[in-house]
């Protein structure tokens, strides 16, 4: 886990008025980059400056494993973290996540009610409050990859046509599903034929098929400098990554958005947090619709309808929510019933 090096404080006027002992220090965990940096201008800084309280900024690679870990032995560091709904439905069911109660939520700017003002996936779990409709995509470097561009995911797994390294994520959500697309799965039967062992084994033995190939990555940080330097000439992302380096960096990156699965982030508070009330507060207020609004400057949707009026209209064709009739819905509960079994499968695949 890489610490961020600042501590948010808050206006030493709000801290004078609230007293040194009452200002708290509540830790927010997410995944950095260009990401981290939009909850920080937008949620972050905003709420130390209006409560005074601090924040202690992290990030992590995602997944249950240091959460679980933290639970498991009462040693628990973080407070709030943002957590992908496909590890979401596990973390909650094995207890790992307080539940937020929906009455904590204002309604929005417009005046709509929070009930019906976020899309329904984002409290679709009592666990979460949705921050943004996010999505894994793959891109290429128009530099390196040669004359054909590749379009679908059959040709990210096609290294005869495209020839050069992919870089992935070390974990087999997204994989296993891209994998038997480009078998030949269609995307709404991929869950399906996941949950068998036969589709399971078709699955990596498409994998197998350009293992040698393959560069693994543990952070979304890693995606772009791979794709720059070279390390890959395709390389799968979080859509806002890849954005973030064209659109900030002048990178010559394209996206590919064939079968994209795309999927929520939330807020949770980590079961056993001895700033639960803090951090409700947090989640209240990071939630609402002008912050929400501000996850779009990375190209992530926000998850409640009123932020709309916020957004800028030229940045909607870079949304996934622009993308939805080529992408796959990542299933949080195929994963939270069949991800421990996989991760197994998974890890002895990467060692054969």
């Amino acid at each position: 886990m890489k610490k961020l090096s600042t501590v948010l404080t808050g206006a030493a006027l709000s801290l004078a008025l609230m007293g040194p002992a009452q200002a708290e220090t509540l830790t927010v965990v997410s995944f950095g980059g260009a990401y981290g940096a939009a909850q920080e201008k937008h949620m972050i800084a905003p709420f130390v400056q209006k409560t005074g309280n601090q924040i202690l900024f992290e990030d992590y690679s995602g997944g249950i494993a240091e959460l679980k870990a933290q639970v498991e032995s009462g040693n628990i560091q973080w407070d709030v973290v943002d957590i992908e709904v496909i590890d979401l439905e596990r973390a909650c069911s094995e207890g790992l996540l307080e539940e937020i109660p929906r009455n904590i939520l204002p309604p929005g700017d417009d005046g709509t009610p929070a009930m019906q003002d976020f899309v329904p996936a984002a409290l679709a779990n009592e666990c979460g409050v949705g921050v943004i409709v996010w999505t894994i995509i793959y891109a290429y470097n128009n530099d390196t990859v040669g004359a054909n561009k590749p379009q679908t995911i059959a040709d990210l797994f096609n290294t005869q046509k495209f020839p050069g390294k992919r870089a992935f994520r070390k974990r087999p959500q997204v994989n296993m599903e891209w994998a038997l697309i480009a078998d030949g799965v269609p995307p709404a039967k991929v869950y399906e034929v996941l949950a068998t062992e036969e589709g399971q084994k078709r699955a990596f033995a498409k994998l197998d098929t350009i293992k040698k190939d393959i560069v693994w990555f543990d952070s979304w940080s890693q995606a772009p400098q791979l794709l720059n330097d070279g390390g890959a000439v395709m390389v799968q992302s979080a859509n806002g990554r890849i954005f973030s380096a064209i659109k900030e960096d002048k990178k010559p990156f394209t996206i590919v958005w064939d079968s994209h699965v795309y999927d929520l982030d939330v807020w949770s508070i980590v079961k056993g947090s001895k700033k639960k009330q803090l951090g409700l507060e947090f989640i209240a207020f990071a939630t609402q619709s002008k912050p929400l609004s501000g996850m779009a400057d990375v190209a992530y949707g926000p998850t409640r309808k009123s932020s709309a009026a916020y957004v800028d209209p030229s940045v909607t064709p870079d949304l996934p929510t622009s993308h939805m009739e080529k992408g796959v819905k990542a299933n949080g509960i195929f994963w939270a019933d069949y991800g421990e079994s996989l991760g197994e499968k998974f890890n002895e695949w990467l060692l054969k």
